[in-house]
């Protein structure tokens, strides 16, 4: 495009080529223009139009305002409503920490008294004069409640895994002969080599003596299943009892047997009346205890639990 110029002030005319690009940019210009007076004059608009409170625009304003603050109060209902529920899983975290917690102390053997699961620790201290507190962003509290979260949920693992190990070692507690099977010391033969009563020569006494009266109460020393319950030519009346683990009590020279085979015993449950049954030369209990068919000392697990050797307590069931 050539445009023509021509004026009384000048010599002779002048000409002016436009190219496309030069429209462009000339367009382009005068629409940034036009768009920032529209600007400035829309806010210059608004600002005056609520400081004369005009109705339509104060209207207008009023609305936008009240579509923001909904908008924010959504926002916020929705976070409270996540960190409710995310509460609740915690409060059922901790009931089932707490009722774990009181299973344990059961198990280890510590008083119930000694640690008050449902109750909240005194905590205390101080106020840092150098270092002001400072409140907590819904950012930091989420991250907080989430941290909490994932604490309560590896404690109550780990504390899964150590009742699960107490729980067994309680198990084989209860399994191991320990408790004394008559009410009665053990005064007469002791376990190892003696002097035969019956032949005069020197012979392996595979278990230990207890000089009762005859019809003296006779318990399990630990839980397990009966092996054998009936007469035997030199042991008499006698009881055999697996307790697992290859581990097995021998109770002899019975006057009376009071369970059958494949019974289940819990520790301390009567399980017949002493005598002198079988090769015996007087009333007595015959206790022997076998691993994997070898004779152990009895002493050694009586020992075990109490150096004192308490009395036996009968069960009846």
């Amino acid at each position: 495009m050539q445009v023509i110029l021509i004026s009384s002030r000048l010599a002779k005319a002048r000409s002016l080529t436009l190219s496309l690009r030069h429209v462009l940019v000339t367009f382009a210009l005068a629409g940034t223009i036009l768009v920032c007076l529209t600007g400035i004059t829309y806010w210059l608009s608004l600002r005056f139009a609520v400081d004369l409170k005009i109705p339509l625009v104060t209207r207008l304003v009023l609305a936008t305002q009240q579509g923001e603050t909904e908008r924010s109060r959504e926002f916020m209902q929705q976070n409270l409503n996540a960190m409710a529920v995310k509460i609740g899983e915690m409060q059922a975290q901790l009931s089932r920490l707490d009722a774990l917690g009181e299973r344990l102390s059961a198990l280890a053997g510590i008083k119930p008294g000694e640690f008050r699961f449902s109750e909240a620790p005194g905590l205390g201290g101080a106020q840092s004069t150098s270092m002001p507190p400072q409140n907590l962003t819904l950012t930091q509290f989420n991250e907080q409640v989430a941290m909490l979260s994932r604490q309560m949920e590896n404690r109550t693992d780990q504390l899964g895994v150590l009742e699960a190990q107490l729980f067994e070692q309680a198990v084989k507690k209860k399994a191991m002969p320990t408790m004394m099977p008559v009410s009665a010391p053990f005064n007469a033969s002791g376990f190892g080599y003696r002097i035969d009563p019956f032949s005069g020569q020197q012979a392996m006494h595979e278990g230990i003596d207890f000089i009762t009266d005859v019809g003296t109460s006779v318990v399990a020393a630990a839980g397990g299943v009966v092996q054998f319950a009936g007469f035997h030519p030199q042991y008499g009346n006698m009881i055999d009892i697996d307790h697992g683990n290859d581990l097995v009590t021998r109770y002899a020279h019975l006057s009376k047997v009071l369970v059958k085979d494949g019974d289940v015993l819990q520790r301390g449950r009567r399980i017949a009346d002493s005598g002198n049954t079988g090769r015996s030369t007087g009333p007595h209990l015959h206790f022997e205890v076998r691993f994997r068919g070898a004779p152990q000392n009895p002493s050694r697990f009586l020992l075990a639990s109490n150096p004192q050797v308490p009395l036996a307590k009968v069960k009846t069931r």
